[in-house]
Formats: structure tokens, sequence, C-alpha cells
């Protein structure tokens, strides 16, 4: 008879060890992804001030640009590199993790160094502040990439402490950089200065590891990774590449300045978009879990996850009009004006973000590729749809109520998947065997 593997059970009658251990390896994990992420989004939140609060509204709006590309371009390189690798080799053994993550990271770095080149030609060709910020974001992009990868790399070896400490070294790295950048006062400067600290961080990250990066491992890594890579590409570039879309859109619709009255919004909303991309680190591999032990607490477990990181948006945002506009000025500067404009469709737009990201990490645990494909797809034609078009009726303002329908509308479509994914899914009759 086959049997399912278990955690120990208790004898009867008694208080069994089983589930209080697993539940405090899940809240382990969760800390660490938190942990780890709350440094990362501190350090982006930071340097997102110092440079809107340096540079003013325009300027800040030219930053922003070159800031949306390098989010579509990180998509990239995890859809084709780190994605597979904390898929398959999670929980492996150690000479399998190591020869695997090299050539993930390798294929990070060729990524940073393709997409780095069409950045650089792309900024050569345009000119001006704009040609410049994206000029300088191809030579960083190679850095900027690695050290992503190794943040995954080392969750997938579970040591999320290693990813967490690499992103404090990345902050630290970050101060001197920033004080120098502001005495040059240039876009470019501070987009060098923030590649050159990831530059530090990836160095570092080599040494943690005691790993060795193989770009020329990269080609097999694709290869053999095709039937994961390239869906995970199309899933995480489809969502990142509608916000770069919207930006250029409002960009043009309303001037550059819009686009960083939207970005000041995002950073006040920083710490709950932290939370989406913390968690999101490890919600899958939970979901996985539970779908693996109790697979009828599946949807529970996804409509806590997203409820409650929709409720706490929702907090925060409630908490965020409350600010008086002295404050609001000392912490953002001049982008202060026009970024608390945008805090209650904002405040919306990140609830539904948080209320759908529950039901995508069940889809994912449940193996539901299309489903999972369609709803970003779809996702991501409202995006673009509700942010251009409202913008094209009332301007940035527009564009935000815009975004936020098509965000929480959208987070109803991967709902009704899930549920019908539920349904549609059948537990393998496996019968567990307790001990007496």
């Amino acid at each position: 008879m086959t049997t399912e593997r278990e955690e120990p059970t208790a004898p009867v009658g008694g208080a069994g060890p089983a589930r209080p251990t697993a539940r405090r390896a899940m809240v382990g994990r969760l800390s660490w992804g938190l942990a780890d992420q709350a440094a990362s989004s501190m350090t982006n939140f930071a340097v997102g001030l110092y440079v809107a609060r340096s540079l003013g509204l325009t300027a800040f709006g030219v930053f922003s640009l070159a800031w949306l590309t390098y989010g579509v371009v990180l998509n990239v390189a995890r859809g084709l590199a780190t994605d597979p690798l904390v898929v398959r080799f999670s929980g492996v053994a150690d000479a399998p993790w190591r020869a695997a993550a090299a050539r993930a990271s390798g294929a990070a770095l060729g990524v940073g160094a393709a997409l780095g080149a069409v950045c650089l030609l792309v900024g050569l060709g345009l000119g001006g502040r704009v040609g410049s910020a994206f000029g300088c974001l191809g030579v960083v992009l190679p850095a900027l990439l690695l050290q992503d990868a190794w943040r995954f790399a080392f969750f997938a070896a579970g040591a999320g402490r290693k990813a967490f400490v690499n992103d404090v070294v990345w902050g630290v790295a970050l101060v001197p950089a920033m004080v120098v950048a502001a005495r040059v006062g240039s876009v470019a400067a501070f987009v060098l200065a923030w590649g050159a600290s990831a530059a530090v961080a990836a160095a570092y990250g080599c040494l943690q590891s005691g790993i060795r990066p193989r770009p020329a491992g990269a080609p097999g890594w694709l290869r053999e990774q095709r039937d994961l890579g390239y869906r995970y590409l199309v899933e995480n570039v489809s969502l990142s590449g509608a916000g770069q879309l919207r930006a250029y859109g409002l960009g043009a619709i309303a001037g550059v300045g819009a686009v960083g009255a939207v970005r000041g919004a995002e950073l006040l909303l920083g710490p709950f978009l932290a939370l989406l991309m913390g968690l999101s680190l490890v919600t899958v591999a939970e979901a996985a879990r539970v779908l693996r032990r109790a697979p009828h607490r599946l949807a529970r477990f996804c409509l806590l996850l997203g409820g409650g990181q929709a409720a706490a948006a929702l907090l925060w945002g409630a908490a965020l009009l409350l600010v008086p506009d002295r404050a609001g000025a000392l912490v953002l500067g001049g982008v202060w004006h026009s970024a608390s404009e945008l805090i209650v469709p904002a405040t919306l737009g990140v609830a539904g973000a948080g209320l759908g990201t529950g039901a995508a990490a069940g889809l994912r645990a449940l193996g539901a590729a299309r489903r999972s494909l369609r709803c970003q797809l779809f996702a991501s034609a409202c995006y673009v749809g509700g942010g251009l078009g409202g913008a094209a009726l009332a301007g940035t303002v527009g564009s935000a109520w815009g975004v936020a329908a098509a965000t929480v509308g959208s987070s109803a479509v991967w709902w009704l998947q899930l549920r019908s994914a539920l349904r549609a899914h059948q537990p393998d009759p496996i019968r567990e065997v307790r001990t007496p």
C-alpha cells in the first residue's frame, strides 16, 4: 500500500508535536521572507525618498522610468533563471543546489548583460536626461540582477538569513553612494550609485555562497528549464510590462511629472508593496505544503493570506489620509502635493492586488498553469487599459482610479479561477497511515 509522507503524529490523548512544529517551521520561513523583503524594500524606499527630495518632480519622473524598466528586466531574469531554480532545487542536497545556483546566477548575469546593452543603445539614441538615465541603467543591470539571483538561491537552499544579510549589505553600501550622487545632483548619478551599491552586495553574495556564477552554463540552463522558464517569463513580464506601458503612456498623455506623482504615491504605500513582495517569496511553497497535507484547507489558507494583506493595506491607506501636509512635504518634498491626491485610489489598488495574490498562490500550488497565465494576461490588459483610459479622461488622478478599478476587478477573476481549479482538483486517493 502506498503511503504519504507525514509529520509524526501524537499518541491518542496527547497534544501532538506535528502541527505546532509544522506551524513554527512555516512561521520561520515566512518571517525570513518578510525580513528579507523588508530590508530590500526599505532600501528601495529610502532611495526613492532621497531622489525625490534631491531632484524634484520632473527629474524624479525620469528616474522612475529607469526604475520601472529595471522592474521589467528583473522579471525577465527571474522567469528564466531564478524561478525554475526555486521550483526544482529547493530543499535538495548541497551539490546539486550549488551546480544549479552557479548556472542560474550565470543566466541572470547573461540576461543583465544582453538587456543592459539594449538599454545602453536606447539611451544613446534618446539623449538628454532620459537617455543618460537609461544608458547608466544598462551599465549597472548585470550587478542588479546578480544580487537578486543570490536572494532566490539562498531561499531555495533554506538559508533565508543569508538573503536578509545580503540586502542589509546593499543598504549599507547605498549610504555613501547616495551622498556622492547628491553632490553630483543628476539622475544619471543616482542610477549609477544605486547600481554600484548593488554590485557590492552581489560580490558579497559570491563570498556568502562560495559559488562563482557560470555565464557559460546559461544556455544549457535555459534549455533544461524551458518548460518552466518561458511560462514564468510570460507571467512575470506581463504585469511589470503593463506597468511600464502605463508609465510611458501616462508620461505621453499627462507629462513626466505625472509619472513622478504615481511613483510618489507608491512610495507612501511602500510597506504594503513590500509585504506583497516578501510573502511572494514563500507563499507558493507554503500553499503547496497545505495542498499536500490538507487539501481541504487550501482555500482557507489563500483567503486568509489575501484578505489579511488587503485589510492591512486599507488600514495603512486610512492612516496616510491623516498625515498633515507639512509632514508629507518633509518626507517627499515637492512630490508630496501631487502624490497625496492619489492615496485613496492607490490604496484600493494595493488592497485589490493583495487579495488577488492569495488566489494566485493557490493556482500555482495546484499547478493550474493555464488558468494562472490567463488571469495574469487579463490583469495586465485591464491595468494598461484602466491606467491609460483614466489618464485620457482625467489626467493623473483618472489614471490612478482606472488602475484601482482594474486591479480590484482582476482580483475577482483570480478568485473565480481558483474556485474552478479547486473543484477540478481531485486529490490522490492516499490513505494516511498513523501510528497508534
